[in-house]
């Protein structure tokens, strides 16, 4: 090992939580902690350990562990730790297994593919890492730990002890890992007391721990997020949970997405404020954003763009950004300011050139009841935010089914629910929807108001 690598005292006693009796171990915490380092790092000394041991590293995503993993930590893991040893791997790029001389493997694994998860099952394991499992089902999860089962000996003759070993940004307190690792409960109900709870540890780790390997910048801007995320992301603690609410942060973690497919169809909704005047103090921001819906039948978030400004400069945001994503139209409420926004808009696209065509949408229910088959979307993993939108996210966690919990008008979360309602037709006209027909690829009819086709 590199004598210029040292361990933060955190890892140090994370270190020293890893090598204890227990089987199942949780490092949780914010942001660039050094917890996937440090597991990874664990992981390559089992390796060097146990000759011919095999341990695999997974994440829900396959693409965000080549990128998080394979090209980013793994590398540098063993650069810095193993220098020594590092250019007598063999690296099978083909099936992402990293091999040591000593035969011992390292697989990458995705389970956001059925011939993925076959793939893992596959094999017997000594240790199984669940990276960012926030995003990981239970299901999954109690599948692969049936293949927790390697028996190896270390090169001293003893046997290696299984590992299952997790880590994550802390989602909600409803969450699996929560249930399993802090309530030491079964996840599912009717949440009965762990029968092995002493074999469960987990500890915290956030970036202050890790500062002197951080950027100033980063940490500032870590400080500088809104509530929830900071919560998550800089103190590293569950959030609340609403067993009401409409969305979770689980589920928008899950669908997330860093790009898109190629869209049928594109939309700016816009959420007027209850602004009598553009020097009225007292308004809401104006909610835009901007969602399309794929050619694999699915919805994405593009842009939050919403402003607290006067109308002339809400509405050629609204505007550039239709000509900039080539959308097919903007869509605004008809029941609050609807011949304003209108005008607004067409005011805008006139003084900039563009033909934007505007529809009205009617607000013939409550918030929280157009919200509802929204969110039912996100359960059923149709919407995928491309990106983080973290204010417009805590707008929708603040959705429950006894009204809206947030401290202000939902402008943002307003804005998505008229973009995604136009962009899915069948849930604003009163009758079950057959959800085949809606997901289905190229099955969008032009029946509703101003819907056409892309291209």
């Amino acid at each position: 090992m590199s004598n210029q690598f040292s361990l933060t005292p955190k890892q140090q006693e994370a270190q020293r939580l890893l090598g204890g009796s227990h089987t199942h171990t949780m490092l949780l915490g914010g942001s660039r902690s050094g917890k996937t380092f440090l597991l990874c790092r664990a992981i390559a000394v089992r390796m060097a350990k146990a000759p011919g041991s095999r341990h695999t590293i997974g994440r829900f995503h396959l693409a965000h562990a080549k990128a998080s993993i394979w090209r980013d930590t793994w590398p540098k893991m063993m650069s810095v730790c193993f220098p020594e040893l590092n250019g007598k791997c063999e690296i099978d790029k083909s099936d992402l297994i990293y091999r040591f001389p000593n035969k011992s493997e390292m697989w990458l694994a995705g389970f956001d593919d059925k011939d993925r998860v076959e793939k893992v099952l596959g094999n017997e394991y000594a240790t199984i890492f669940f990276n960012e499992c926030s995003q990981i089902t239970f299901a999954t999860r109690e599948l692969l730990l049936t293949r927790l089962a390697q028996k190896v000996n270390t090169v001293y003759g003893e046997p290696l002890k299984l590992r299952a070993w997790y880590d994550e940004n802390p989602p909600t307190s409803v969450h699996w890992t929560h249930r399993l690792f802090i309530e030491k409960k079964r996840p599912e109900p009717p949440y009965n007391p762990l029968p092995d709870p002493q074999n469960y540890a987990w500890m915290r780790i956030n970036p202050a721990d890790n500062a002197d390997n951080l950027p100033s910048d980063y940490i500032d801007a870590l400080q500088n997020l809104s509530p929830r995320q900071k919560q998550r992301f800089w103190a590293g603690e569950f959030g609340s949970a609403n067993e009401n609410a409409l969305w979770t942060y689980d589920v928008i973690e899950r669908n997330r997405r860093t790009s898109k497919p190629d869209l049928q169809r594109i939309v700016v909704a816009i959420d007027p404020s209850g602004t009598s005047g553009p020097e009225d103090e007292r308004s809401d921001y104006v909610g835009i954003v901007v969602a399309g819906i794929g050619i694999d039948g699915e919805s994405y978030v593009l842009e939050d763009l919403t402003v607290k400004a006067a109308p002339h400069v809400w509405g050629r945001v609204a505007v550039t950004a239709y000509q900039r994503h080539a959308a097919d139209a903007i869509v605004g409420e008809s029941n609050f300011g609807g011949a304003m926004v209108e005008h607004v808009v067409k005011t805008s696209a006139s003084s900039l050139g563009i033909d934007a065509p505007y529809l009205q949408v009617t607000a013939s229910r409550g918030k929280v009841v157009r919200a509802e088959p929204v969110s039912a979307l996100y359960e059923q993993n149709k919407v995928h935010h491309v990106g983080v939108f973290s204010e417009l996210e805590d707008q929708l966690c603040a959705f429950t089914t006894a009204g809206y919990m947030g401290d202000r008008s939902p402008d943002r979360g307003d804005a998505l629910v008229w973009a995604l309602t136009e962009l899915f037709p069948g849930l604003t006209q009163g009758k079950k929807v057959n959800w085949g027909d809606v997901f289905a690829p190229n099955k969008f009819t032009p029946q509703h108001q101003g819907g056409w086709l892309r291209g």
